[in-house]
């Protein structure tokens, strides 16, 4: 029976004729003439090759047609329609000759002719990916390598879509909870409360003080009247502070009672510039980092947190035991930090390690200030005892490496110290009683009270009324439980001018480190007021 599928070679008995260039067997001629064996190379990856009739042709154009028994004996030109060849691409003079096409393993028809004269530029793995900060661990990339290539991955999740500052502007003045209703509107990007005219703090010299940078400091000068009058805090400003980088000492930080902290421009503009909200109880002490770009503060709320000025992104928050009243920054190694409150012990945390590395403990029950002395060997503790034999407990000098206790007979009278601070110039210390007095004391060993010179005039009655010396050391101020800021001289201990600056008690109180008649105050009422 007869087939019924026929074959193209069905009808051929004769041999097919041998492709140029290959054997009857199979094996393949060079260039020279000489036979190899081996399976024949397709045709397209020896199009090019040297020494061959279409040697230089851009062969990924090529289109082959199915070889089949029944047009092997027509002519090559008839069953292949070759391209026109192409110029020959020259490479620049500055660059080192190109090898050929056929002697890089990539197939040629996935590199054009042109391109392959050239090299790609290396591009630079530190342009294409910035790390994540430190602090961010959620949002950190991950690098993993497949068939040995490596692949970046990011973890969407966690990367807050960065939202442009005019539709921040935008938004802020298109909300209810603006600076009518007293609530300022809240940033999601950066996690804290910006001003309503959502000004940056980015670092620039303000033009009342870029003219006393370069100037020293002249002699203090008290001043007359107030400049600006700050309102916005809801509840008592426990502290102020400002920036200690002179450029940026435009800066003023407060403290409050009502979760927040703020940062203002108090010399130039009188306003608000950034409200941070990461204490969920009151902020007790609040301190600026050396370098003026971080912000420590503490609170009721037993959290410990160091804050990033610009983004308002939490640095380091530490968990304590105790309710933080006091704290302070090491003055060499700003890495360190101490605090105090509602505790008998003080403890010292190390931001790097986020972990307490040292503890400072006494019979007492709270610890009110805290106060370095000989470059950060030493320092010195406030209590709240006040019994009639806790003369060894009231005022407490510690060795700072060895958390031990260098002097405990410090101050002898039954008044507790709520504040301290050290003077600029001459190797003493003051320190607020409680018998609405200041006291001075020696600065090194034994640390004796200077009984002929008391500043008196002021009252405390059990508020943290705060005190500080002027930067030329002439001029002493002190709050007052009244609303009063006192200025006395500080060589005679004479009055020098009372100001009458608040309706509650004034509880803190600062000179400017640049311009010589500037200070600020802040009292019970929730006001912040500089002086000029």
């Amino acid at each position: 029976m007869a087939s019924l599928v026929a074959y193209d070679d069905s009808d051929s008995d004769a041999e097919p004729e041998p492709l140029e260039g290959l054997s009857a067997a199979g094996q393949v001629k060079d260039a020279c003439g000489a036979v190899t064996e081996g399976t024949p190379e397709p045709i397209k990856h020896r199009l090019g090759a040297p020494g061959s009739l279409w040697e230089g042709v851009a062969t990924h154009r090529l289109p082959l047609l199915p070889l089949g028994r029944s047009d092997q004996r027509a002519c090559p030109s008839q069953r292949l329609q070759w391209p026109r060849k192409e110029p020959a691409v020259t490479c620049p003079p500055r660059e080192p000759p190109c090898p050929a096409l056929w002697t890089s393993h990539t197939p040629t028809g996935h590199v054009p002719l042109a391109a392959a004269c050239f090299k790609e530029p290396k591009r630079s793995w530190e342009a294409c990916y910035r790390p994540e900060p430190a602090f961010c661990t959620q949002g950190k990339s991950e690098v993993t390598e497949r068939n040995g290539s490596s692949s970046l991955k990011r973890r969407q999740d966690c990367v807050i879509p960065y939202t442009p500052k005019r539709l921040r502007v935008s938004a802020a003045k298109g909300t209810d909870t603006g600076a009518g209703s007293g609530v300022e509107p809240q940033d999601p990007s950066l996690g804290c409360a910006l001003g309503p005219a959502q000004s940056r703090l980015a670092p620039r010299v303000s033009e009342s003080i870029r003219p006393h940078l370069d100037s020293p400091y002249q002699e203090t000068k008290v001043p007359r009247n107030v400049r600006f009058h700050l309102q916005g805090h809801g509840g008592p400003v426990n502290c102020v502070q400002w920036c200690p980088v002179l450029a940026h000492s435009h800066l003023l930080l407060s403290a409050s009672m009502d979760k927040t902290l703020k940062v203002w421009d108090a010399v130039d503009l009188g306003r608000c510039l950034r409200t941070y909200t990461l204490h969920t109880e009151a902020v007790r002490a609040a301190r600026w980092s050396p370098c003026g770009q971080r912000i420590l503060s503490g609170g009721f709320d037993f959290t410990l947190h160091l804050t990033d000025l610009e983004t308002g992104t939490p640095v380091f928050r530490g968990q304590s035991d105790f309710r933080i009243t006091t704290l302070k920054f090491h003055p060499k190694d700003h890495n360190l930090c101490v605090c105090g409150g509602f505790s008998s012990e003080i403890k010292a945390w190390d931001f790097r390690i986020g972990k307490v590395v040292r503890g400072y403990k006494a019979a007492v029950q709270q610890t009110l200030d805290i106060l370095f002395l000989q470059e950060g060997s030493e320092f010195l503790s406030s209590t709240d005892a006040s019994s009639r034999d806790s003369a060894d407990r009231t005022i407490i000098a510690w060795d700072f490496r060895t958390s031990a206790k260098i002097s405990n007979q410090i101050f002898h009278e039954r008044y507790t110290c709520p504040s301290l601070t050290l003077h600029p110039r001459e190797p003493v210390f003051l320190a607020q009683t409680n018998g609405n007095y200041l006291a001075l004391f020696s600065a090194v060993w034994p640390y004796r009270m200077c009984r002929r010179r008391r500043y008196e005039g002021h009252k405390v009655e059990g508020y943290s009324v705060g005190c500080e010396c002027s930067p030329d050391g002439d001029l002493l101020m002190t709050g007052s439980a009244d609303g009063r800021i006192l200025l006395y001289g500080f060589r005679t201990a004479s009055w020098a001018r009372t100001l009458q600056g608040h309706t509650q008690a004034c509880v803190g109180v600062t000179f400017h480190p640049v311009l010589p008649s500037v200070l600020a105050s802040c009292s019970w009422d929730g006001d912040v007021k500089v002086w000029h």
